[in-house]
């Protein structure tokens, strides 16, 4: 039924878009990308659970056009649901692309960098030999929503496994990871704040000055969010402080310019 019901709404927006009508071919772009979720949507007591696809529907997944077979496989082109879901593995089977171990893999296709860098991470080498209580793309970003963890999530997160009474306890490591995190989130606003400031210099030759500086500020910050991806503290420390030291700089150079 549910099937029917949108093929004869794709017909429908097919015909629109025929004669041309306004906003039709936007409409009929959009049914064509979420065609998965447009069916599962109106099956409610399918898998995945709807509370899934609501977290899909305002990600930057959604929003990026990366729809449900990107990750899951299937076919996305076909309303018949043994065809739609031909090739689709249960997240608990070892081969499908979104179990926690294919994980890295299947996100790196697209999130390269952090892929790379999380491959260098002892986090990835103790997943790689079947263990089930280190940390997969999911545990931080959530399964679809391509979210981040907030400073206090991040330590609650590490905690687990870190804190006194985990199964590799560190003193000290999860409340690191939230003052690093935050400290990467303040030094990412304060260069925002830069960018907004330099967007209002008029001086052409003052602008592209501080245009570069604000690059060379930058550049750290990335560093720092690699060496997060590896789990590797002291080099995040070190790239966050020299971030910190060269936004201070650009900022008092905006806000007091020399004469």
């Amino acid at each position: 039924m549910v099937s029917t019901t949108v093929a004869r709404l794709s017909s429908l927006m097919t015909v629109l878009a025929t004669l041309g009508l306004a906003g039709a071919p936007a409409a009929l772009a959009q049914l064509d990308r979420s065609r998965c979720a447009d069916c599962h949507f109106a099956n409610p007591y399918t898998e995945p659970a709807q509370q899934h696809l609501h977290r899909w529907s305002l990600s930057p997944h959604q929003r990026a056009d990366v729809g449900c077979d990107s990750c899951h496989r299937g076919n996305p082109d076909t309303f018949e649901s043994l065809q739609a879901h031909r090739g689709v593995l249960s997240s608990f089977n070892p081969s499908s692309p979104v179990h926690r171990t294919q994980l890295p893999a299947t996100c790196g296709s697209c999130h390269v960098g952090p892929y790379v860098n999380f491959q260098a991470s002892r986090h990835h080498e103790l997943l790689g030999q079947g263990d089930r209580r280190v940390p997969t793309c999911s545990t931080c970003h959530g399964s679809v929503d391509g979210r981040l963890l907030s400073p206090q999530g991040l330590e609650r997160q590490c905690a687990e496994c870190h804190g006194p009474d985990g199964i590799a306890p560190r003193p000290g490591r999860a409340a690191d990871a939230r003052l690093l995190l935050e400290g990467i989130a303040n030094v990412r606003e304060s260069l925002e704040a830069a960018r907004r400031l330099i967007e209002r210099v008029r001086d052409g030759d003052r602008r592209r000055s501080l245009e570069a500086a604000y690059l060379q500020a930058e550049v750290p910050v990335i560093e720092a969010r690699r060496a997060g991806h590896r789990f590797v503290f002291d080099q995040l420390e070190e790239r966050l402080e020299t971030a910190q030291e060269r936004t201070a700089a650009l900022l008092s150079e905006l806000v007091n310019p020399a004469p």
